[in-house]
Formats: structure tokens, sequence, C-alpha cells
């Protein structure tokens, strides 16, 4: 079956597959909702770019009762399953398919406090992902909080591959073929574009991001968040 969006998951398959390719999926997730109850306890606008099929907003529902959600991902494949998903959610609005670099277009008046960017700005090259960063930079609203997870590239071509090999070994234990697991890590630098972490920190430092750091590494995957100045 052909993806119908950038993962190799197709839509209708993702909530399953991803399981089988991520490491700590859920943990992480929770992870994110616990740094934006900590960083941001008081978001009345959250915006989640890349959304997927709405799992993390799903999740965040119940702990931010006073916050209104945006969601949007490049996909419209994906909107599709987190418009099922979120079906009924009087504090959830959907904007057409878009990517991060891209959100103004459809964002108008929204200043969120919060946007999360997760597993999704690793798809595109440097020079978008810094047109992505931006554009989150300018949305948010003073003091609003960017957190993002993505993969990324280990140091070394030996840290290379060896976190690929455990990485597969991981997929191999959650039921994936040998060459089902082959052709994912030869997605590596390919299909998506992994920067290190240092790369990451000094691009929200570039920005213009006040506080920036690392708060989650597992395999090759790594989380971030960055706080925009206060206004003044």
């Amino acid at each position: 079956m052909t993806s119908d969006n950038t993962t190799p998951h197709h839509a209708s398959k993702y909530n399953t597959s991803v399981r089988q390719t991520i490491p700590h999926y859920e943990a992480r997730h929770r992870e994110i909702l616990e740094w934006a109850a900590v960083l941001h306890p008081d978001v009345t606008c959250w915006l989640d770019t890349g959304c997927g099929t709405g799992y993390l907003i799903e999740q965040a529902l119940p702990g931010f009762p006073q916050t209104h959600f945006v969601l949007t991902d490049p996909s419209e494949a994906m909107l599709v399953r987190a418009h099922e998903r979120l079906a009924g959610e009087s504090r959830v609005q959907f904007l057409p398919p878009v990517t991060s670099a891209d959100l103004r277009r459809y964002t108008g008046e929204i200043q969120p406090h919060i946007i999360t960017a997760v597993l999704c700005h690793h798809y595109v090259r440097s020079e978008e992902r810094v047109a992505s960063v931006a554009a989150c930079y300018e949305l948010l609203a003073p003091g609003g909080v960017l957190i993002v997870v993505e993969n990324c590239a280990p140091r070394s071509e030996a840290g290379v591959a060896a976190a690929l090999e455990c990485w597969g070994r991981f997929q191999m234990s959650q039921g994936r073929s040998p060459e089902v697991v082959a052709d994912h890590l030869k997605r590596y630098d390919s299909a998506y574009f992994p920067i290190t972490v240092d790369a990451h920190l000094a691009l929200l430092h570039a920005t213009g991001f006040q506080t920036v750091d690392l708060f989650w590494y597992t395999y090759i995957q790594a989380g971030f968040y960055a706080i925009k100045p206060d206004a003044g």
C-alpha cells in the first residue's frame, strides 16, 4: 500500500504501524503533555502542526480543559483520520492541509501559547526547516512555547550505524520482518533529513528563542522545548 503522507505508514494503518516503528511512542506523548503543563500551565490556544491522526491532542484534551486546540497537517488523509478521532470536540479547530513553513496562510489572528511539532520537521530539508521554525516563532504569543520532537543525527558515522542497528532491533521485536525493517532504515537521510541535537539547539537559539533545552532522547528521536521572550 502506497503511503498517502510523508511517513512510511498509510494513514489508515498509522496508529498501529507507528507503534511498531517508534520506541516509547505513548511515553513520549505523555512527557510532552507534562512539559506543556509545566512550561505554560495557563495555555488557552495550542496549535499542533503535523498533527497526524490527532493522537497527541486527544490525550491533551482532558488535562487542559480551558484550552482551544488548532490542528493541521500537510496530508489531507491524516487530517481525515484526525477529524474522525476528534469528532464532536467543541474545543478543536482544523486548518486546511499546510506545512509548518506556510502556517500563516491559514492561521489568521490565531496566536498560540503552545505549538507542538512532533515527528514532522525532519521530513523537510535545511532551508524549509529554518522557515518552519521561524514560522512557529512568529506565530507564538510572547512567552509562548515551541515543543519539537524529531529524528536526530548522531554525531559520527559509527554513531549512525549503532543507532540504526538498535532501532532495527526494536522494530523486529515488535514483529516487523527483517526486510521491512531494512527498507525502513534506508529512509535515513533520504526520506527524512535528521540534524544533530547541537544543530537543533543552535537553530532554535538563532531563531530568537530565549530558553532552549533538550527534554527527551532515545534511539535517534529527540525532544526540545523553546520559549519565546516575553513582550518588552
